[in-house]
């Protein structure tokens, strides 16, 4: 936990990501980053200089395996109140629109859910869990897919729901946060959603990985890239 609390703490004081009487709701998937997340966020509350409150909300899209019940015994091992939002989020992209593409619609749909159910509990910052792969993998899923050089923001205000979204994991590489689940024999969801592994996501994550194979400098090129250009909110540190 040291070593990612150490660069999660480093991405907050960087990007100004925490504030005093701060209330953030960590979106907790089940998967081994938002449960990292909530994890480290909570041991950071007892020495952090900034004094701040975190619950856990969790988006239920209506997918068979979706294991509720795990999430409930995580949230009650660090004494995180949990909110847990039905939805039938399955439902309409898949019976209903039956997407080709659903990843998109069925993001914009949770992330709804996620912000309107953050504000009514009071909270004013929402913290995914987005890490150091993710950045990557979505600035080369942007700049092949859509011909765009961009990648998701550290910090995000968002007009439409005045709630800003935070991402304390940018700077932990995913491997830590596997590390991390296993080191501490902590429960995570499988993956529930039927289009795991068949996404423009995968295929940036094998390219990701091609590329280290290649160049070992390569991830950290890119990300320097990233900082020095300051895309979206990015900045050199």
């Amino acid at each position: 936990m040291q070593r990612i609390e150490g660069l999660m703490r480093r991405a907050i004081q960087d990007y100004s990501m925490i504030e005093d009487n701060d209330k953030i709701a960590v979106a907790l998937s089940g998967g081994k980053d938002s449960i990292t997340l909530l994890y480290c966020l909570k041991n950071l509350q007892r020495y952090f200089e900034k004094k701040f409150e975190i619950i856990a909300i969790s988006v239920n899209p209506g997918f068979n395996d979706f294991d509720e019940e795990l999430l409930r015994r995580t949230c009650k091992d660090i004494s995180v109140e949990l909110y847990i939002v039905p939805t039938n989020i399955y439902k309409v992209v898949f019976e209903e629109r039956k997407e080709t593409n659903p990843c998109s619609l069925c993001a914009n749909l949770r992330r709804g859910t996620l912000n309107t159910t953050a504000k009514k509990l009071g909270c004013n910052k929402i913290a995914l869990g987005h890490n150091e792969d993710d950045v990557l993998e979505t600035f080369l899923m942007n700049l092949i897919f859509s011909g765009n050089i961009s990648t998701f923001s550290p910090v995000s205000y968002m007009d439409r729901s005045q709630m800003t979204l935070i991402r304390p994991l940018i700077y932990v590489p995913e491997k830590l946060t596997k590390r991390f689940v296993k080191q501490n024999n902590l429960e995570i969801m499988p993956k529930v959603c039927p289009e795991d592994g068949e996404t423009s996501r995968q295929y940036a994550l094998n390219l990701l990985k091609q590329l280290q194979i290649n160049n070992k400098q390569s991830r950290a090129n890119i990300f320097g890239a990233i900082k020095r250009a300051k895309i979206n909110g990015w900045k050199e540190t």
